[in-house]
C-alpha cells in the first residue's frame, strides 16, 4: 500500500498551474453529468482499493503469517511488509509512467484490477512464509498498476473547480475502505482463502464499473524523461527551505502511524486484555469503524477550522501532538478500553493531519508550474516511511519484549513531526 494525499490533485488549482491539454473542457466549467458520475464511482475505486490493502494487509495475511509461524510471526510479518512495500514503490511510478505514455488510464485501472483475483488465488495458497512474500509482491505489484491509474484519473478528467470535490471523493475512499476491509476481514478470519477471493473480486467489480461507466477521452502520449532529469527534478523541490521541513514533518508522523498500525492485529492479540469472548481480529472490525469515523468528521472540521482562522501550522502541529497523546495511552494502559480511547483520539489527529498538513504543502510548493511534481515528491514522505516501517516496529517489538516500547518511539515521531513545521516561514 502506497498512501496518497487526498488534495494532491488539488495542489494545480491552489498554485495556479494549468491542467493538461485536453483535461477538461474550456472554461473550467462546472462538472457536466459526466463528470457528476466520476465522483462516486472515484470513491467506488478508491474503497475497494483500501479495503483490500487494510483487509489483506491488516488482517488475513496477518493470521496467515501466525499459522505457519506463531514463535516468529512479528519478524516474519515485517520483512514480508517491508518487501512488498518495495514493490509497491517502485511499481507506483513505473505504472504511471506507462499510461502517461499510453495515453490511458482505462486499461490500466481495469488490467490491474482483474489480475487482483489470480494475484490473491496464489496468495491464499501460499503455505510458507517465502511462497506468501513472493505472493504479496505480486498482489503490490498488481494493485500499483490499479493505483496508479486511479490516481491519475482526477488531474485528467476534471477541471480545476471541481477538483476540491473530486480529492475529497478520492479522500473518503481511506476511511470508507478501511472499515469495510476489516469486516470482512474479521468475516473470513477463519477462511483467509476464501477472503482473498473476495478481496480480489472486490477491486476487479470496481475495476469493471469504473471503466465501463466512466467515460475516457484519450490523451497525447507523453515522451519519457531521462532518469537523470528526473532524479534532478525530484531533488529540486527538497532544496526548498519550507518544503523540504514539511516534507520531513510528514515522513515522521507516518513513519510513527504506520509502525503501530501495521500490527494492530498483534497487538491486539500480545498487548490488549480483550473482553471475554471477543477475538483479535473481531476487535479489528469495531476499531477500525471507529478510527474512520473520527478521521472523517476530523478531515471535515480540521479543513474548516483552518480555513477559518488561517492557521495552517498550529492545526498541523496540534494534530501531530494529538497523535502523540493517543500513542501514550496503550503505551501505559493494556485494556480494551485504553484501545479504543487510542483508536477514536488517532482517527481523529490523523485526520485533520492529513487534511490540513496537504492544504499547507500546497502552500510551500516551490514553483506553481511544477505543482503536480512537487506532490509526488510530498508522496515519497508517504510511501517511504511504510517501507521502513515494518523493519522499524519489528526490531523495536523483538528487543524490547513487547508493544510498550513501540507506541512509546511512535509517540516521539509524531511530537518531533509536530516540531517539524515550527521552522516553516512562509505559512502561520
Amino acid at each position: 500500500m502506497a498512501l496518497s494525499s487526498p488534495g494532491a490533485d488539488s495542489a494545480a488549482a491552489t498554485t495556479g498551474a494549468s491542467p493538461e491539454p485536453d483535461t477538461a473542457p474550456a472554461g473550467g466549467a462546472g462538472p457536466g453529468p459526466a463528470r457528476r458520475g466520476l465522483l462516486p464511482l472515484l470513491l467506488l475505486g478508491n474503497s475497494a482499493m483500501y479495503a483490500l490493502y487494510i483487509g489483506v494487509a491488516g488482517v488475513l495475511l496477518a493470521l496467515q503469517v501466525e499459522d505457519i509461524d506463531p514463535a516468529n510471526k512479528v519478524a516474519n510479518f515485517g520483512l514480508i511488509a517491508g518487501v512488498s512495500a518495495i514493490f509497491a514503490t517502485v511499481f507506483n511510478p513505473v505504472a504511471g509512467a506507462l499510461s502517461d505514455r499510453s495515453g490511458r488510464r482505462n486499461p490500466w485501472i481495469l488490467g490491474g484490477g482483474l489480475a487482483a483475483v489470480p494475484a490473491m488465488f496464489l496468495l491464499g495458497l501460499a503455505d510458507t512464509i517465502l511462497l506468501i512474500t513472493i505472493a504479496w509482491c505480486l498482489g503490490q505489484a498488481v494493485m500499483n498498476v490499479y493505483q496508479a491509474a486511479i490516481t491519475s484519473v482526477v488531474p485528467d478528467r476534471v477541471p480545476l473547480d471541481a477538483r476540491g470535490k473530486a480529492s475529497a471523493a478520492v479522500g473518503l475512499g481511506l476511511p470508507f475502505g478501511s472499515t469495510l476491509g476489516a469486516l470482512i476481514g474479521a468475516a473470513f478470519s477463519e477462511d483467509y482463502r476464501t477472503g482473498y477471493l473476495v478481496f480480489g473480486a472486490l477491486v476487479a467489480g470496481a475495476a469493471v464499473l469504473f471503466t465501463a461507466c466512466g467515460r475516457e477521452q484519450r490523451l497525447p502520449a507523453r515522451a519519457p524523461m531521462p532518469v537523470r532529469e528526473q532524479f534532478a527534478a525530484f531533488t529540486s523541490a527538497l532544496r526548498d527551505h519550507d518544503f523540504r521541513w514539511a516534507f520531513i514533518g510528514r515522513a515522521l508522523l507516518v513513519l510513527g502511524y504506520f509502525a503501530v498500525s501495521g500490527y494492530q492485529l498483534y497487538i491486539l492479540q500480545d498487548h490488549t486484555v480483550l473482553p471475554d469472548g471477543m477475538k483479535p481480529e473481531a476487535a479489528v472490525a469495531v476499531l477500525m469503524p471507529l478510527t474512520s469515523v473520527a478521521m472523517v468528521v476530523s478531515t471535515i472540521l480540521g479543513g474548516y477550522l483552518s480555513d477559518r482562522f488561517d492557521r495552517r501550522k498550529l492545526f498541523v502541529g496540534a494534530s501531530a501532538l494529538l497523535s502523540a497523546v493517543a500513542l501514550v495511552i496503550p503505551a501505559v494502559s493494556t485494556s480494551w478500553t485504553a484501545m479504543l480511547c487510542f483508536a477514536a483520539v488517532n482517527g481523529l489527529a490523523f485526520g485533520c493531519y492529513m487534511a490540513v498538513d496537504t492544504a499547507l504543502v500546497t502552500m510551500v510548493l516551490p514553483k506553481a508550474e511544477d505543482a503536480a511534481r512537487d506532490m509526488g515528491v510530498l508522496n515519497i514522505a508517504n510511501a517511504g516511511p511504510q517501507i521502513i516501517a515494518p523493519f522499524v516496529a519489528s526490531v523495536i517489538v523483538s528487543f524490547s519484549g513487547g508493544y510498550t516500547a513501540l507506541f512509546a518511539v511512535a509517540a516521539v515521531l509524531a511530537v518531533a513531526g509536530a516540531l517539524a513545521v515550527k521552522p516553516i516561514r512562509s505559512v502561520r
